[in-house]
């Protein structure tokens, strides 16, 4: 969940300038800066802002949605963002990332804030309120158990941004079964005699004898009525 930590720097206006960063880097910050999240473990990009003097002053590491509902392939979500409080930081930081993933053919990107922090440099930065999302005893679940990391029981904001006027989507192409044989398989003709037509082939991929239960039947009574009897 990303949130602009400050540290006490004055309101002065002051150039920002967004460059990109390698991943351990921004990480390393964020582990720095950070008030109540590590860093994640992956990332698409990772952008940093520094300011006119060559300081780094914040850095954003952009990834795939962590909720598996956003993860559509056309969506990323800003699981980071760190600053030291430099005015305008978070929000060049939020518009860069929005920029470079639609530049990158992604459609929409996301992220969280928590409970008690105004969103203002998103606003600035063109994003939108989406949905409020209200506080949960923990993450763990059956399925997949997770570590507490002491900050669940916080109610989050999610906010979105969309690409205007995109086109529509490709559709994506039909699944194919690759666990499926589709070797060609040989058709005979029906055992039972008077029938002599086309078996189809069985599921287990051996052609079968008859071509139908009654064939099958016909053919048993036959050969019980030629099995002689003691």
């Amino acid at each position: 969940m990303p949130t602009c930590a400050t540290s006490g720097i004055g309101a002065t206006q002051m150039t920002i300038t967004v460059v990109p960063m390698s991943f351990p880097d921004a990480c390393a910050y964020v582990d720095r800066v950070h008030r109540h999240h590590a860093a994640p473990r992956g990332h698409k990009f990772s952008l940093g802002a520094v300011s006119a003097d060559g300081q780094l002053v914040g850095v954003a590491i952009v990834g795939r949605p962590v909720a598996r509902a956003y993860d559509d392939g056309f969506t990323v979500e800003v699981t980071r963002l760190a600053t030291d409080g430099s005015p305008n930081a978070c929000s060049a930081l939020y518009g860069a990332a929005w920029r470079t993933a639609k530049a990158s053919g992604h459609r929409r990107a996301i992220t969280y804030t928590q409970e008690g922090e105004s969103g203002a440099s998103l606003r600035a930065a063109g994003w939108r309120r989406a949905a409020d999302r209200p506080a949960r005893a923990g993450w763990t679940a059956p399925s997949r158990p997770r570590r507490s990391l002491g900050t669940e029981q916080i109610a989050r904001t999610l906010w979105e941004v969309t690409a205007k006027n995109a086109p529509p989507l490709p559709l994506a192409p039909p699944m194919r079964d690759e666990t499926r044989d589709e070797t060609p398989r040989p058709k005979r003709r029906c055992a039972a005699r008077p029938c002599r037509g086309l078996v189809a082939t069985t599921t287990t991929g051996r052609p079968a004898r008859y071509c139908s239960r009654a064939c099958r039947q016909r053919a048993y009574r036959e050969r019980r009525a030629a099995t002689p009897t003691s």
